[in-house]
C-alpha cells in the first residue's frame, strides 16, 4: 500500500517543482491585483435594489474568476499536452496516476488569479457588502426603528438611498458586512496557504528525484521548448523559402536568412507526421538503464543515436 501511494504521488510531485512556475503564478496574482483594483474604481457600481444585489455582488466575484480560470487553463501547456495525447494515443497510456499530475498541474496553475481575485473582492468588500445589505435583519440592529423594513429598503443601503432617519444606520450595516466579507477572505488565505505548504512536504517526500535533478529537470524543459520553438520557426521558413524557391525559381530573402538558409543546408526537408506525433503529447519522467529521459524529445534522440528502431516503436507511446 505504501508502495503504491508513493508511486501515485510521485508523479503529481514532478509537476509542482519550478521556479519558474512560482514566478509566473506571482506575476499572474499582480496582474489580477490590477484587474481587481481597475474593476471595482471604473466599473463595479452596486444596483440596490432587492434580488438585484445579491445576484450582482456573486457575479462581481465569481464571473471574472471563472473567465481567469478558463484564461489559465487555454494558456497552460499540460492542457494541449492532454488533448493531443487523448488525439494521438486516444489516452491508452495515461495512468490514474499521470491524470492526477496533469489535472492537478493544470488546475493548480490556473485557480492562481481567480483565487487572487476572489480573495481581494472579499478583502475589499464592496461586492460581498452590495450582495448581503438586503438579507441583514433590521431587528438585530440596536435603535432600529419599530416600522417594518423590507428587503427593498435594506438592498437600497449600499447607495445611502433610504430615508434620513435610517442613514445613520449604514456605518453599523457596512462594518458588520465587511467584517463577515474580510472574515472569510482571510479565511481562504489562510486555508490555501496551508494547502500549499502540505503538497510542498508531499511533493519533497514522495519525489523520485533530488533537489538538485528536479532543478537540472525544470531547466532542461525550458530550454528545451525554448530552442525547439525557435528552430522549428526558422526550418519552417527555410522550408517555405526552398518551396517558393521551386516554385518561382528565386526567393526574396533578406540578408540573415540567406545566411540561415547557407548554415542549414543539412536541415531535415520533411519530417513525417508519425516523428511529430513521437515527440508529441504527455511525458512525465523515465530513464533507460539508469540514463534520464527528460523528454519525449529526449527519448526519440536516445533511441534514435542507438539506432534502436524497435525501442523507437515500442518505448515512444509509453508516458513513463
Amino acid at each position: 500500500m505504501a508502495a503504491l501511494i508513493s508511486e501515485n504521488f510521485k508523479f503529481a510531485a514532478l509537476f509542482f517543482k519550478s521556479k519558474d512556475v512560482v514566478i509566473f503564478n506571482g506575476l499572474i496574482a499582480l496582474g489580477t491585483v490590477a484587474s481587481q483594483t481597475a474593476y471595482n474604481i471604473f466599473a463595479f457600481e452596486c444596483p440596490c435594489s432587492s434580488e438585484r444585489n445579491y445576484l450582482y455582488g456573486l457575479a462581481a466575484i465569481g464571473v471574472p474568476a471563472l473567465v481567469f480560470f478558463i484564461i489559465g487553463i487555454m494558456l497552460n501547456r499540460n492542457t494541449w499536452d492532454l488533448v493531443s495525447e487523448c488525439r494521438i494515443r486516444k489516452c491508452r497510456k495515461l495512468s490514474v496516476a499521470a491524470a492526477f499530475a496533469l489535472l492537478g498541474s493544470i488546475v493548480g496553475r490556473a485557480v492562481v488569479a481567480p483565487i487572487t481575485w476572489s480573495v481581494l473582492s472579499l478583502l475589499r468588500g464592496e461586492a460581498y457588502v452590495c450582495a448581503l445589505s438586503e438579507f441583514v435583519d433590521p431587528l438585530s440592529l440596536e435603535n432600529f426603528p419599530s416600522t417594518p423594513q423590507g428587503p427593498n429598503v435594506m438592498a437600497r443601503f449600499p447607495c445611502k438611498d433610504v430615508p434620513l432617519e435610517l442613514l445613520h444606520f449604514w456605518g453599523e450595516i457596512q462594518r458588520r458586512l465587511k467584517y463577515e466579507s474580510q472574515l472569510l477572505g482571510w479565511l481562504i488565505v489562510a486555508v490555501i496557504s496551508l494547502g500549499v505548504f502540505l503538497i510542498l512536504c508531499l511533493k519533497r517526500c514522495c519525489s523520485p528525484l533530488g533537489y538538485q535533478q528536479e532543478a537540472y529537470w525544470s531547466s532542461y524543459r525550458s530550454n528545451e521548448h525554448f530552442l525547439f520553438q525557435r528552430t522549428a520557426d526558422a526550418h519552417a521558413r527555410i522550408h517555405a523559402a526552398e518551396n517558393v524557391k521551386s516554385f518561382f525559381g528565386f526567393v526574396a530573402l533578406e540578408k540573415e536568412e540567406k545566411e540561415l538558409l547557407a548554415e542549414c543546408q543539412r536541415a531535415r526537408s520533411d519530417i513525417s507526421s508519425l516523428e511529430w506525433n513521437r515527440v508529441t503529447g504527455v511525458y512525465l519522467y523515465r530513464e533507460n538503464k539508469g540514463t534520464p529521459l527528460y523528454s519525449r524529445l529526449n527519448k526519440w534522440s536516445h533511441y534514435t543515436e542507438e539506432d534502436n528502431h524497435e525501442g523507437i516503436a515500442k518505448e515512444m507511446d509509453m508516458l513513463c
